[in-house]
């Protein structure tokens, strides 16, 4: 029986920059299911730069590739303030849309996007392929054993020190440690958090950046029988210490991208204790020998190259939502809740704008 061809999706990208050309690019023109056909970029040395090492056709402006009727799917990865705006044009010119992150700074911009997908019949999607990270995938495989008990606090840190100058410093353009970065961490805690709208207590500050918007974030979100999560995002700490750090009744986790490691004591194994409320003899602590099982995970060899495996998760699945009819697994609505977590934390702790 001769096999069925396989279905090429005939791709255009948005933007040659880092995310554009570093990312999507840089795995779509080796992922044999994906054919790159155009590219938009200002830049005439990017555009050059597509032509000859992709054989894509290359235009200034956005619109004229979006005339096009051969393309299977438009990637936008424009400039995040230009994302929304973006991705109507592709949904009104009639093609599926691959979203960078941030997909946007306000829930009602997301909701207009779902509309506008589905009155063009078209798929909306967003690239947050940090739900692939192998290193969360663990964190969350272990969470989901039960091993640590009931979970009741998560410390999630994307911390190191940088000073920036550029673009993503800038207010207007959608710039910040909190929609620049934060949408990668954010996705992962909300998945842990579960299902409804948390709480959302936030701090920022702007410490090394060039900029008005902020580099600093302490973000806590909450809710009724769900675990506190502790977030940061800042480019000041000049010691990071850990990725995840998982507090549970029976034991915890720590953690960074390249190495997990986590400890837990079995109920049954415990020495029995029971409430006294007379003073111990001696004036003695409250002291027991746990027997601890420990466990350490260190991230396979073929997942060690962190961007390049988390695209390659990300486009293997979005092959099947287009080609197979999968649904998706990151959906605009499980985005929508991270915008307006986003949105609570620029209204909780608004920092003024630079004059232009």
């Amino acid at each position: 029986m001769a096999k069925t061809k396989r279905k090429v999706i005939r791709v255009g990208i948005i933007g040659q920059g880092r995310s554009g050309y570093d990312i999507h690019a840089a795995h779509l023109r080796r992922d044999r299911r994906y054919k790159i056909v155009a590219v938009v970029d200002a830049l005439a040395d990017r555009r050059a730069e597509a032509e000859r090492e992709l054989g894509a056709d290359a235009y200034a402006k956005h619109r004229n590739m979006l005339k096009r009727s051969d393309l299977d799917l438009v990637v936008v990865a424009a400039p995040s303030h230009l994302h929304v705006p973006v991705c109507l044009d592709a949904f009104k010119a009639g093609h599926n849309v691959l979203c960078e992150k941030p997909l946007a700074r306000r829930a009602s911009q997301v909701d207009r996007l779902i509309a506008a997908a589905r009155k063009a019949k078209k798929m909306l999607a967003i690239f947050q392929q940090s739900r692939f990270a192998p290193y969360f995938e663990q964190v969350r495989k272990v969470i989901d054993s039960g091993v640590l008990g009931r979970v009741v606090m998560i410390k999630i840190a994307f911390n190191g020190f940088g000073r920036r100058w550029d673009w993503q410093t800038l207010q207007q353009y959608d710039g910040g440690n909190l929609l620049n970065t934060g949408p990668h961490p954010l996705d992962q805690a909300l998945q842990l958090f579960g299902s409804g709208m948390p709480k959302v207590t936030c701090f920022m500050d702007r410490a090394g950046t060039f900029g008005d918007a902020e580099d600093h974030v302490k973000l806590l979100l909450s809710g009724k029988n769900r675990p506190t999560i502790d977030l940061e995002i800042s480019s000041c700490c000049a010691y990071p210490l850990y990725t995840y750090q998982v507090y549970g009744t029976r034991g915890g986790l720590t953690g960074s991208t390249t190495e997990v490691k986590w400890k837990y004591f079995k109920p049954g194994q415990a020495p029995k204790q029971k409430l006294t409320r007379a003073p111990l003899p001696d004036r003695q602590y409250c002291r027991e020998k746990l027997k601890w099982t420990e466990r350490t995970w260190t991230v396979p060899k073929g997942k060690a190259d962190l961007f390049a495996y988390m695209s390659k998760q990300f486009y293997a699945h979005l092959y099947k939502t287009m080609a197979e009819g999968a649904p998706l697994v990151i959906t605009p609505q499980q985005v929508r809740r991270q915008i307006a977590v986003i949105e609570q934390c620029h209204r909780q702790d608004p920092l003024r704008r630079l004059k232009r």
